[in-house]
Parts: structure tokens; C-alpha cells; sequence
């Protein structure tokens, strides 16, 4: 089994590389930026870490836009955090057109908000926080309320709330996780998440890409 990562030049990508060999020691785990070797690939993991508008413009100027598209459509395929951000139709982050393949938007955390304790939460959002889970076969030995490491400033907003297989608070409740058919995409960095992170990781090298 052939596992792509796909490396636009933006994103955490070393430590998803080292985390999937780590869960999937006898699959062929490449890292690659070209689009005949993601079309080829068994299973996608698209990683992201950055700016909206500069991933979204590395992703066209390496020609991979239609290989992740196609990708998305046809193989078990996990995005994370810009990864999956960039699945959907745009971003309020440098007013930028996503790839679509979920109707919805990105929005900015407000500033100034604050928790129940009256402490004002700053953005980015960064560090570990509970997410609370709905039934998916990529949750598989992860109970609900775990915790799932997050850096990031913006977040997820789906046309279709079906979409939404977890969510966190920060303080209201927002998407940190969404699926549909063959697509499982993370706000949270799995990577990054210890032992939870790994047997998500795990259950994607295990998963048919069917719900």
C-alpha cells in the first residue's frame, strides 16, 4: 500500500512523515509534490500549516490542485488543519478561494472573547483542547473528550452541519473535525497529539475510505 503525503511546501510536514511511518511501518509512505504520484497513490494525507493564501497559491504553481481534487473524490484521503481548511469554497484569510469540495466557508476567531473564568482567549487558538466526538470509523479506540492539539486562527464553517464529526469550544463550540464518504479532515494536528493523534493515524492507514 502506497500512502502519499502531499508536500506543497507548507505545513508540519516532517512530523506527519515521521508519525505515518511510525502507525503504518510496512506501507510505502512518500512525501511527494508530484501530482502523477498522488494520483497513483492508494491513500492521501494532505497536511497544511501557514497562511491560506500561501498554501492555496503553492498548491496551483506546483500543478497539484486537480491531482488533490481528483484524490478527494476517489480514495480514502485526510486532510489537517490548512489541509482541511482548503477543502472548502473560501476563507475569510487573505480572501481566498478554496479548493470546494465542501460548500462552507473559514472564518477568524473573533478577538476579545473570553471563557467561562472571564479570561480573555487569545488568537491563535494554540494547544491542547477537548473535542467531543460523533460516530466515525476513524474514531475507532478514541473516547470522546479527549484532548487534540490545535494551533490555529481560523476555523472550519460548514454549509451542512452533517459534515461535522467533532467539535471543540473556544470559547463557542466550532468544527474541529469533519467527514464525508472517503474524506476525514482535522483541524487539530494528529501528529502532534500523542497517543490519541497516533491511533487516529493508524485507523486511517486501516480505514476503506466507507463510513
Amino acid at each position: 500500500m502506497q500512502i502519499a503525503v502531499i508536500d506543497y511546501g507548507m505545513g508540519n510536514l516532517r512530523s506527519v512523515l515521521r508519525a505515518m511511518e511510525h502507525v503504518a511501518p510496512d506501507a510505502d509512505i512518500v512525501l511527494t509534490s508530484d501530482a502523477k504520484v498522488v494520483a497513483g497513490a492508494d491513500k492521501v494525507v494532505f497536511p497544511g500549516q501557514g497562511a491560506m493564501r500561501d498554501c492555496m497559491a503553492q498548491v496551483e504553481q506546483r500543478g497539484l490542485r486537480d491531482a488533490i481534487v481528483k484524490a478527494a473524490y476517489c480514495k480514502p484521503f485526510l486532510g489537517i488543519c490548512v489541509g482541511a481548511q482548503l477543502l472548502f469554497e473560501h476563507s475569510e484569510e487573505g480572501d481566498t478561494a478554496g479548493l470546494g469540495i465542501f460548500a462552507g466557508k473559514v472564518v477568524r476567531f473573533p478577538s476579545g472573547q473570553k471563557n467561562a473564568a472571564g479570561d480573555t482567549l487569545k488568537v491563535p487558538h494554540m494547544g491542547w483542547n477537548t473535542v467531543t466526538l460523533s460516530p466515525h470509523p476513524l474514531w475507532s479506540g478514541i473516547e470522546s473528550g479527549q484532548r487534540f492539539y490545535f494551533v490555529h486562527s481560523y476555523y472550519m464553517v460548514p454549509a451542512d452541519n452533517a459534515l461535522t464529526i467533532a467539535e471543540a469550544d473556544y470559547p463557542f463550540r466550532f468544527t474541529a473535525a469533519v467527514a464525508r464518504g472517503n474524506i476525514f479532515a482535522t483541524q487539530f494536528h494528529p501528529e502532534k497529539s500523542q497517543a490519541d493523534g497516533l491511533r487516529l493515524l493508524k485507523n486511517f492507514v486501516q480505514w476503506d475510505g466507507t463510513c
